[in-house]
C-alpha cells in the first residue's frame, strides 16, 4: 500500500479585518499564528479549505 500524499501549509498573512469563516478555517487547518506550520493529509477536503483562505497560506515544498 502507497503512503498517504501530504501538504505542508504556512500561514504568511494575519487574520485581522477578514471574515470569521476565515479565522475558523485556519483553526480548522491547524493554523492560527503567522508562521505556523501545518502537515495535513491531501484530501478533497483540505483542498477546498485551501481554496477558501489561498491569501493567507503558503505551501511549502517538501524536501
Amino acid at each position: 500500500m502507497a503512503a498517504k500524499k501530504t501538504i505542508t501549509l504556512e500561514q504568511v498573512r494575519s487574520t485581522n479585518r477578514r471574515p470569521e469563516r476565515q479565522t475558523e478555517t485556519l483553526i480548522g487547518l491547524g493554523l492560527n499564528k503567522i508562521g505556523r506550520k501545518s502537515t495535513l493529509e491531501d484530501t478533497p477536503a483540505v483542498r477546498g479549505m485551501l481554496k477558501k483562505v489561498q491569501h493567507l497560506v503558503q505551501v511549502v515544498e517538501g524536501k
